[in-house]
């Protein structure tokens, strides 16, 4: 059969990692392919020592590559938004298939670019965007296909992962492992998206709208990040029976669908509370399998190289079969407009931390605000302060309220006499 040629746009770790994947394991994969696969041309500002090029067809216009009519397949690993929505776009007008790891694009642009793939009959495939290594994607695209997605959640950022396991192994402030992470080069000089939640909301937008056949819709995404979890925060964690994971959660409900990323509470029994450092997991609960469990992971050369490619060989093996043949970009031939719900409208419970004066009667005040608004408490702890100048610590555990309901309640914790500054909230999730 006639080799299918693809196009490599970006030498980066990732794209080295796929021109050392494709040359190293060639004869394998053209086994799995049913043909051989070649790098017909790599599009690059500079030259990678990670990887050999010598003997390839190398460009520093990347968009020559998306426009070389000798191109089947266009891997676009530059990255970004602009400049690669552009080079995507190009490399679909001229009837190519694209493969990317850019979850920021797909979950920012994605469908525009799907609706321009569909005008063309080529297919756009990104399992790369999300989780590393880890097949989530066809998992959930093709392997749960028979099932109702009920809920995800996942831990799918390794930077915020690794900090929150340093900070509960050794007692480390959030700042100490920050700097450490970006030492070992897990997190950026500007380490925003990470500790944020920004790149895990990308790759939960996606996953949502695979699970759901709902549009992507990141806009809608609610962000918190982990600056402001404590040692003491993950030390009372743990003494409750929880640890604290920066989770991307997103759940079907009458009313619409969660779609949110913030420090979350999980149960020490589940098995995703025992996936630490920099790897990454994502629970998918479907009506007909139960729970399922996906961990690897996340980042890297090899692993990210790995889904590239496979996306090239689901593209070769499929290359001569009509549009119609192919698997829908977002799972679905028919996409649902659910509402994704505002934050306020979201159902979980929690765990609250209030510094108060040490004094009687701040407990029955607390207790008392949280009980005209309905909110159960599931579990009390109170420290008494560690020196005189400091204060006494109130640790709550509720039951699920709406996140409305609950704002509420903490404005008037904190506006009482005897709590000082704002009351600590993280949400607490069972995944059951």
């Amino acid at each position: 059969m006639k080799p299918v040629k693809v196009g490599i746009c970006g030498l980066g770790t990732v794209g080295s990692g796929t021109v050392n994947v494709l040359t190293n394991n060639a004869q394998d994969i053209a086994r799995r392919a049913g043909r051989e696969i070649i790098i017909g041309q790599v599009g690059a500002r500079r030259d990678n020592p990670a990887c050999d090029t010598s003997g390839m067809d190398v460009s520093r216009d990347i968009f020559a590559v998306a426009k070389n009519p000798e191109i089947d397949i266009v891997v676009e690993l530059i990255g970004g938004y602009d400049v690669a929505r552009e080079l995507v776009l190009t490399a679909i007008e001229h009837g190519k298939h694209v493969v990317t790891a850019n979850k920021a694009l797909i979950a920012v642009h994605g469908d525009e670019i799907f609706a321009a793939a569909e005008a063309k009959g080529v297919s756009v495939m990104y399992e790369a965007g999300v989780a590393g290594g880890i097949p989530i994607i066809k998992a959930v695209r093709e392997g749960l296909a028979a099932n109702r997605i009920n809920w995800l959640a996942g831990i799918i950022n390794g930077t915020g992962n690794f900090i929150l396991t340093e900070m509960r192994d050794k007692g480390r402030d959030f700042d100490d492992v920050l700097k450490e992470a970006q030492q070992l080069g897990y997190a950026e000089a500007d380490p925003t998206f990470d500790v944020e939640g920004i790149d895990a909301a990308h790759k939960l937008t996606i996953l949502s709208s695979i699970a759901y056949g709902i549009p992507l819709q990141f806009e809608r995404c609610y962000t918190e990040g982990i600056g402001n979890i404590t040692p003491d925060d993950v030390e009372y964690a743990e003494e409750l029976g929880y640890r604290i994971k920066h989770l991307g959660v997103s759940c079907r409900s009458e009313n619409g669908i969660d779609l949110r990323v913030h420090p979350t509470m999980i149960p020490v029994a589940r098995p995703i509370a025992t996936v630490d450092g920099v790897l990454n997991a994502v629970m998918v609960n479907g009506d007909a399998v139960g729970d399922t469990l996906y961990v690897g992971a996340g980042a890297g050369a090899g692993p990210t190289a790995s889904a590239v490619v496979a996306d090239v060989v689901d593209l070769a093996r499929a290359i001569d079969a009509p549009a119609s043949a192919r698997v829908n970009h977002l799972a679905f031939n028919q996409i649902d407009d659910v509402s994704v719900l505002p934050m306020e409208e979201v159902e979980t419970a929690y765990y609250l931390r209030i510094e108060a004066l040490d004094k009687a009667g701040v407990l029955a005040n607390v207790a008392s605000i949280l009980s005209e608004r309905g909110i159960n408490i599931e579990a009390i702890i109170q420290k008494e302060p560690k020196d005189e100048d400091k204060m006494a610590q109130i640790i709550l555990l509720t039951h699920r309220i709406v996140e409305k309901t609950m704002n509420e309640a903490i404005a008037e914790i904190e506006a009482l006499a005897s709590t000082v500054g704002q009351v600590t909230r993280i949400r607490v999730e069972h995944l059951n």
